[in-house]
């Protein structure tokens, strides 16, 4: 039984007159993925597939740093518009998943780019949408991706399910104030425990996120993660009622006594002040020249950066991390 690369082959065999104009797209959720997963090796793959049928490379679309999850990603967007253009026939990728994650998205994403007149190509997949049993095969492959990722989730959320059966922190990080210990369980970590009821303390009495996040800044004291903090990080801890022994973890919500760092009682005195509507609370004058700054430094920064690189072709928006040859110019 003939596969889709030999039934491709075949078919290119018979529109030889016709030079079939073919873009790469490869992808890559972060910056270190390996086993044949990194950009330069799906780019070299691509290539060797579209040397060995014969088609012409125009583009190079790379994605550095992005999920699947979504279509929403600078360089897939900048794809789309040249496929509506017309400006290639076929999109060449390495596997299904650097194109898209949701099943949704895969079949509407092929029906958009058959409706431009391109067809899709897998180099590691039986997936080749210039034929019909391609297009019927490449459905079959996204329904089981689909269903595979689907299966993942359910015994992720059975598992955090159980987790929270036993009282246990599901995440590797426990929230500013606490320590995970080896059976899962979180303790009271006392020094952090201090700086959380600092920030409900002061919250209560400058009634101003931001101000409290510049206040800790100032003084060099770091969030849970080593970060700077901010009006929302703040938020995150105002907002958090595990500090009042209140666990909720997955669909299991009780109270755990030994968890409580603050009082009830200031707890829900810090929610009433946040919901409270603030009319025109002006921002420090110290915080606000900090800020000025902060913006002035960026910007000066910005017109540096444009002194380097003051204008991108089309193509360098393209493919910018790809070096440039003729070869691919034309």
């Amino acid at each position: 039984m003939e596969t889709i690369h030999q039934i491709a082959l075949h078919i290119n065999s018979e529109q030889h007159n016709k030079t079939i104009i073919a873009a790469i797209y490869a992808r890559v959720s972060s910056g270190r993925q390996l086993n044949g997963y990194s950009l330069e090796e799906q780019i070299r793959l691509a290539k060797e597939r579209c040397n060995s049928m014969g088609w012409k490379i125009r583009y190079i679309f790379c994605e550095e740093a992005q999920s699947a999850g979504t279509t929403d990603r600078p360089k897939f967007q900048i794809m789309l518009q040249k496929a509506e253009q017309g400006a290639f026939d076929v999109l060449v990728f390495w596997k299904l998943d650097r194109f898209c994650r949701s099943l949704l998205d895969v079949v509407n994403m092929e029906k958009k780019l058959r409706e431009y007149g391109v067809s899709l190509h897998s180099v590691t997949e039986q997936i080749d949408t210039t034929t019909s049993f391609g297009r019927f095969n490449f459905r079959n492959i996204a329904s089981a991706a689909e269903w595979e990722r689907d299966m993942i989730k359910e015994r992720s959320r059975l598992g955090m399910k159980a987790l929270a059966m036993q009282h246990k922190w599901p995440n590797r990080l426990p929230p500013l104030g606490y320590r995970k210990i080896k059976n899962g369980h979180l303790k009271i970590n006392a020094i952090e425990a201090k700086l959380v009821q600092y920030i409900f303390q002061r919250y209560k009495q400058l009634k101003s996120m931001p101000q409290i996040a510049y206040e800790l800044n100032q003084r060099g004291i770091k969030t849970k993660r080593g970060e700077k903090w901010s009006a929302a990080s703040i938020k995150n801890i105002i907002d958090n009622e595990i500090y009042i022994g209140r666990y909720t973890v997955s669909d299991v919500t009780t109270t755990l006594k030994e968890y409580q760092i603050i009082t009830t009682r200031l707890f829900h005195l810090t929610q009433k002040i946040k919901n409270r509507k603030q009319h025109n609370q002006e921002m420090p004058k110290k915080r606000k020249q900090t800020t000025v700054d902060h913006v002035f430094k960026e910007y000066i920064s910005f017109l540096k950066e444009e002194e380097k690189h003051p204008f991108m072709t089309d193509e360098e928006l393209a493919y910018p991390e790809t070096p440039k040859d003729p070869r691919f110019l034309s």
